[in-house]
């Protein structure tokens, strides 16, 4: 059944938001299919893989900043997010989250499971025989007081907004983006430094493939992060109406309890 414009706006009254038609979804489906199969392509050394993964990351892109831009629109613009429609958003958001904790907790999983029984091919001992391990309390415990001291100013930054002080709600959110991106830069800076590699038995497979899904998580918060900035500096943010930047500080809240075990388990009693 086709609702017009003036039907739509009574449905809101009731709390509820029906979503326009939009190309968006259907974009970034077949831009995801494709940047996977892009993956696939370089992975296995394929002829033309990298312009494959290139296009589809440009078009997913591009469609992911088109559909914000129309989120922020019935957002922000149309008054089409009602206090239900916030909840709704929460609830999906927090659920998100949920699924990100379950994927961190199979590589979680896969650590365990070799260091706790380590086999025979390592010598029997973790970490395996002949690695050398990195400095717990060097780059990692740095990006720890980093990481956590971000995670201080972001919720600075969004008390001061409940607040209405802007000033401090700014500087909150900006400091908060530097550290992020001083987190990122030391990750960097640890990896050229490490003396293993991906390869280098299942310590090195499970070092990085843990490591390098929470720094890929942080690069996602920080964008995130710079998103909501952005619309605090446009006023698109106010004391009652700014569900983004609540689900931006989760998500970055979320990376700050990940990077606490990492650093416990992984550093600290997997590295020694």
């Amino acid at each position: 059944m086709k609702i017009n414009a003036s039907a739509e706006r009574q449905f809101q009254n009731y709390g509820f938001h029906l979503v326009t038609k939009s190309p968006w979804p259907i974009l970034l489906s077949f831009s995801l299919l494709n940047l996977a199969i892009g993956a696939v392509l370089c992975m296995h050394g394929f002829n033309h893989g990298s312009t494959v993964i290139t296009l589809g990351l440009i078009i997913t892109i591009f469609g992911m900043g088109l559909w914000f831009r129309d989120i922020v629109i019935e957002g922000t613009f149309l008054g089409d997010h009602t206090k239900r429609v916030k909840k709704g958003i929460t609830i999906g958001f927090l659920l998100f989250i949920i699924s990100e904790a379950f994927a961190f907790f199979s590589v979680f999983w896969s650590f365990f499971h070799s260091a706790l029984s380590p086999a025979v091919e390592i010598g029997g001992i973790w970490p395996p025989f002949g690695l050398t391990t990195l400095n717990s309390f060097g780059l990692p415990l740095t990006n720890t007081v980093i990481l956590l001291s971000s995670g201080a100013y972001v919720t600075l930054a969004h008390h001061a907004l409940i607040g209405r002080v802007r000033k401090t709600t700014l500087d909150g959110a900006f400091v908060t983006l530097i550290l992020a991106i001083l987190f990122t830069y030391y990750q960097a800076i640890e990896y050229s430094e490490a003396s293993f590699s991906f390869s280098d038995s299942v310590f090195g497979t499970v070092f990085y493939a843990s490591t390098g899904l929470h720094g890929f998580h942080v690069i996602v918060g920080t964008l995130f992060l710079l998103y909501s900035f952005i619309r605090i500096y446009s006023y698109h943010s106010t004391s009652s109406h700014h569900v983004g930047l609540e689900s931006a500080i989760a998500y970055w809240h979320f990376v700050d309890v990940v990077w606490l075990f990492l650093f416990i388990v992984v550093y600290i009693w997997g590295c020694n």
